[in-house]
């Protein structure tokens, strides 16, 4: 989606919007098969406008425009969706959106806890993240976490990103974007599958709980249904443990934090998370002996890295703890089953470490998409202390028994 977003004020909106002419029974609305002139049939929306207008649940202006740049409020938005799919509305005596209001919140698309149900709420424009909301509630999606939202609505193909990895859940939604964020909800509602956009997943999945791993490689991280139900979750994705992504030591003298454990695909170019990494021309990866120091990254495109993005919080006693900016962290599960191949015929068949200059400076491993084994071990992503002895500790954010 074009990335347009505009600030007015209230007074402006309703100028600019116009409430009444939002109604569905307006008088002089524009035709489904007269073309907008403020739409060109090569509009990214345009197929949307016109199926929208032509069901009924939106008009365009009498002044023959549509103004698809132009920003929705909350209620526009909500009477849009509730016409579209058809809900059971009773008119009411109060303001011109609340049987809307009162039929959305009957179906589950709206809770008091969203926001107030007041007029002040109501005509405040819609965020992206509003509109994620209640579109993944349209399709029977649920959830307790406010941040999963967008994940939800864009696994679900109903949004996009507005950039390639921008999802802009702050940004204002436009009447384009809720046209064709209404006909995705009709579509998958009748069982059409949607296209996906993977980077806006990937995102929305690291603006949920700190990693995008099970959208990058989804294949990689893998458990049992037995698993699942023990933990009482129910899918793979919820076995992330964003609580446990800071570690502190015993003592409380130190303490670090993984803001996002970041998956990147070497085979897509396109792979927006490219940006973390230095010069991936520079880039080695190591398998452990020192008079090795040519195994290049950019040689081996089947495979993932995992970018551990964070570092020290504090460290206040230096004698106990290494002082260095980045996490320690280890990954296992992924093992080499042919050591000497890894070790001596410069064969990625495991996991390993991704460094510039030495071993170890930066918070980057490296692992082929295929050749590993598991060797009994769990798949497991944990934060260490960075000393040894009765000090060290872990806080393990993930461990997956895997499918061996």
């Amino acid at each position: 989606m074009k990335k347009h977003f505009i600030k007015i004020t209230e007074i402006a909106l309703a100028a600019v919007l116009g409430l009444g002419t939002m109604s569905i029974t307006a008088p002089n609305v524009q035709a489904a098969t007269t073309q907008f002139s403020d739409v060109e049939s090569n509009y990214w929306g345009a197929s949307a406008i016109t199926n929208g207008v032509s069901k009924g649940y939106v008009d365009g202006y009498t002044n023959g425009t549509f103004k698809p740049e132009a920003s929705v409020t909350r209620a526009e938005f909500m009477k849009m969706v509730v016409s579209a799919m058809e809900l059971e509305t009773v008119p009411s005596s109060g303001k011109w959106y609340t049987e809307y209001v009162d039929a959305a919140s009957r179906a589950g698309l709206y809770t008091s806890a969203d926001f107030n149900n007041s007029e002040a709420a109501w005509t405040k424009v819609m965020t992206r993240e509003e509109m994620a909301r209640v579109a993944a509630r349209a399709i029977g999606e649920t959830s307790k976490e406010e941040d999963k939202w967008m994940y939800l609505a864009t696994k679900a193909g109903l949004i996009k990103g507005v950039g390639i990895g921008e999802i802009a859940p702050k940004g204002l939604t436009t009447r384009a974007q809720a046209i064709v964020v209404i006909e995705r909800i009709l579509s998958k509602n009748t069982g059409a599958s949607l296209d996906v956009d993977k980077y806006a997943v990937g995102s929305a999945e690291i603006a949920w709980h700190g990693t995008n791993i099970f959208t990058v490689m989804p294949e990689m991280w893998v458990t049992t249904e037995a698993q699942l139900k023990q933990a009482g979750k129910s899918s793979v994705e919820e076995m992330w443990n964003e609580s446990r992504m800071t570690i502190t030591s015993k003592d409380e003298l130190y303490q670090a934090k993984l803001d996002a454990l970041v998956a990147i695909d070497l085979a897509d170019p396109n792979d927006p998370n490219r940006s973390l990494l230095p010069d991936i021309n520079k880039l080695k990866w190591s398998n452990n002996r020192q008079t090795i120091n040519d195994l290049m990254v950019k040689d081996q495109k089947n495979s993932y890295i995992l970018y551990f993005k964070g570092g020290q919080v504090y460290n206040k006693a230096p004698s106990k703890y290494l002082d260095r900016k980045r996490l320690t962290f280890r990954v296992d599960g992924f093992e080499s089953p042919d050591l000497d191949a890894f070790y001596y015929k410069r064969t990625l068949n495991g996991s390993a470490w991704v460094y510039q200059d030495r071993v170890l400076d930066l918070p980057i491993i490296i692992i082929p998409k295929t050749g590993t084994v598991q060797k009994g071990n769990d798949l497991v992503v944990r934060l260490e202390t960075p000393t040894s002895g009765y000090l060290a500790s872990d806080s393990v954010v993930l461990r997956l028994r895997g499918i061996q």
